[in-house]
């Protein structure tokens, strides 16, 4: 004969039980590869405006859509700045370039603005596009590169590089 059994759970058992349930709701995600389609988010510039990934993508043959965990940490600021050192070679290939952490509004415009940023950047707070890239993170961005070409991903970057993030989007360009 079969035994039910019962359990009843303090209510802080149950929420930290739920919670936890809750933190592998979001390991399902898969980043985004090669031959995917690009996200279609508006996400909060440092400006506070809203800007919709799908006009940014029509603007420029290439977008380069790249994640930082935290504004003004090292590895951050080195992959940011080799954009920025980068920029104008990036511009002439044809590259405009979006730079995304969930960093809040004021902070990005901050980072920017110290840092000499010539791009836009996204103050991601509510993890939307970052979860629409497929990232897994509970708090911040991972790092890492997207390069969008026709709506698609033609390069992704899931370790995403700090020195040399220019770099490598002009050698891979190169191969184009």
């Amino acid at each position: 004969m079969p035994v039910t059994v019962r359990v009843v759970l303090p209510m802080k058992h149950l929420l930290i039980l739920t919670a936890f349930l809750a933190m592998f709701s979001f390991t399902s995600a898969e980043p985004l590869k090669v031959g995917d389609p690009a996200p279609q988010v508006t996400a909060t510039t440092e400006t506070g405006t809203e800007l919709a990934f799908s006009d940014a993508y029509a603007k420029s043959p290439y977008t380069l859509v790249f994640f930082y965990p935290k504004a003004f940490t090292g590895g951050c600021t080195a992959q940011s700045c080799s954009l920025r050192d980068g920029y104008e070679e990036l511009t002439r290939k044809g590259v405009s370039i979006i730079g995304v952490s969930t960093d809040s509004v004021e902070t990005q415009r901050r980072f920017k603005e110290e840092h000499r940023l010539p791009y836009t950047l996204i103050a991601d707070t509510d993890k939307k596009v970052v979860k629409a890239f497929g990232q897994n993170s509970l708090m911040f961005a991972s790092r890492q590169a997207y390069l969008i070409k026709d709506g698609k991903i033609v390069y992704a970057d899931l370790k995403g590089s700090t020195k040399q993030q220019a770099d490598d989007i002009l050698k891979f360009l190169e191969t184009k």
